[in-house]
């Protein structure tokens, strides 16, 4: 049968070259909120006119996903996905008859440079890094204790340690134990409070990477949107509301002790802390849970997510400047239960440095959120029909430079190499051939060029957005073989190509 080429279609009237027309690689066309790099480097003998690839531009990390709820006061999340806190079988082609086309000044040279460990798909932050320790996995879902956690339990405990001695002060030492049962016990609420957004994603059938345990309360990283602004609503008030279910339970149980006994301490800390974790997360600001709350009701009257995000997350910001001059205000006031001071300490230059961190993680999370619903919005335009190379059959003994003179006869920018049955079995690395002089290419066979095809580099024409991406995360390479559903050759999928239209959809406005 005729070869595929970029549509899988053959031109009619020439049977010998079984020329095909390829797909025109429409790529979306920054902002603060995404920063690019520039452009990958092309070798002078190697530039590429794409005439239906994307523009040239560098990979880029998307930056952080939006968050969903914080815990207790609202951690930046990691990058890459929604963050609830407290973001083939190919048919055999004819005769070898299409190359890469190349740029029009320097037709012997199709293929642009894409360098040594270039052209990966977009990774998200956290798949880099496994998030501190394995405490375990609940429902299923890796349970992480960050390393900042020992920091904030030290701190916790030195802190809460000298209210317990004061109250209690025949503990002496043993108070600093109390305390430090106590910071325990309050992340074990806070985890509470995740699980809690957790179950209700896995209930609504979206997958939940893994749950952290920060300096700053914890995080649900839950890597789809939910569907309708009702869910998305559950979604942020489940963990609120676990969280004020656990300040009631923590009440009736001192209702039942001596306050002034160890146990009275710790249950009215605990009661205390998990209202101060509820009312917190119900600000109406993304990061936080009453942010999302904020965004689905917006979500729900206009009838568009992003407008819903745009006005939570500019909430947000404002709320990041209320706690950042607020804060340090109410507390050197007396209004949240000390005494007011007139003079500058200690306690002041605290109050003001946990409000200007407060501030900055509300304040990047809210940055992060329109980042993330931006790339949610655009993700749709990432198509492997429209980003997909010509690409053209080559037997594994084929001269390199012969194989060129096909490409530019074709006008394709890819090479497949074909076994004796005309079935594919490697690709041609475009960075292996900018590497070859001239001179050398009429003795270098273009097997010794190729990669060999694994199931996991054959996509389908079909995949766009996230399924896109997904699936070339789960086999990461340079060069992939589209196929058509029937299993025709569609032509060669290069991830810089994926990597530079990924960008340019972070950098268009929404």
């Amino acid at each position: 049968m005729d070869v595929s080429g970029g549509r899988g279609q053959p031109r009619p009237g020439n049977d010998e070259s079984a020329e095909h027309t390829g797909p025109e690689a429409q790529t979306p066309g920054g902002t603060g909120d995404a920063p690019t790099t520039p452009s990958a480097p092309t070798p002078a003998d190697a530039q590429d006119a794409r005439p239906e690839g994307p523009e040239s531009g560098a990979p880029q990390d998307t930056g952080a996903g939006p968050d969903h709820g914080a815990t207790p006061d609202g951690q930046t999340p990691a990058p890459g996905q929604n963050h609830h806190r407290t973001p083939a079988h190919t048919e055999p082609p004819a005769r070898p008859s299409h190359t890469p086309a190349g740029h029009p000044e320097h037709p012997d040279h199709p293929f642009a440079h894409s360098g040594s460990g270039k052209g990966q798909p977009p990774q998200r932050p956290e798949e880099r890094k496994r998030g501190g320790l394995l405490m375990g996995r609940p429902f299923g879902v890796p349970v992480y204790v960050a390393p900042s956690w020992f920091l904030v339990a030290i701190l916790i405990t030195w802190v809460f340690g000298g209210q317990i001695d004061r109250v209690l002060p025949e503990l002496g030492a043993v108070s600093y134990l109390v305390s430090l049962f106590f910071a325990v016990a309050f992340y074990a609420s806070v985890l509470v409070h995740e699980l809690a957004h957790t179950l209700a994603a896995l209930r609504f059938k979206l997958p939940v990477r893994r749950i952290q345990l920060q300096f700053f309360g914890g995080v649900s990283e839950i890597e789809k949107e939910a569907e309708t602004p009702g869910r998305e609503f559950v979604l942020a008030f489940v963990g609120p509301l676990l969280s004020l279910v656990l300040a009631g339970l923590f009440y009736l149980g001192l209702l039942a002790v001596d306050p002034a006994s160890v146990p009275g301490v710790l249950l009215a800390g605990l009661m205390v802390s998990n209202l101060i974790v509820a009312a917190f997360n119900l600000l109406p600001g993304l990061p936080l849970d009453g942010g999302r709350m904020l965004r689905a009701v917006v979500w729900a009257i206009t009838g568009r997510p992003m407008t819903g995000t745009v006005a939570a997350a500019w909430v947000g910001r404002a709320l990041a400047v209320c706690v950042l001059i607020g804060l340090p205000l109410l507390t050197q006031s007396g209004a949240l239960g000390s005494e007011a001071v007139d003079n500058v300490g200690m306690d002041t230059v605290l109050d003001a440095l946990l409000a200007a961190i407060l501030a900055a993680i509300i304040w990047t999370g809210a940055g992060n959120s329109l980042r993330m619903a931006r790339l949610r919005e655009h993700l749709p335009e990432l198509r492997a029909r429209t980003l997909t190379r010509r690409a053209v059959p080559v037997e594994s003994d084929t001269p390199l430079s012969e194989a060129l003179r096909r490409a530019n006869a074709a006008g394709a920018r890819a090479l497949v190499v074909v076994d004796a049955d005309g079935v594919p079995v490697s690709l041609v690395r475009e960075a292996a051939i900018v590497g070859v002089p001239e001179h050398r290419r009429p003795w270098v066979p273009v097997g010794t060029l190729a990669q060999d095809i694994t199931e996991g580099m054959r996509v389908s024409a079909e995949l766009a957005g996230e399924e896109l991406l997904d699936a070339l995360r789960a086999t990461p390479a340079t060069e992939y073989l589209v196929v058509e559903e029937t299993g025709e050759i569609y032509g060669v999928l290069s991830a810089a190509d994926v990597e530079r239209a990924f960008v340019k959809a972070m950098a268009r406005p929404s």
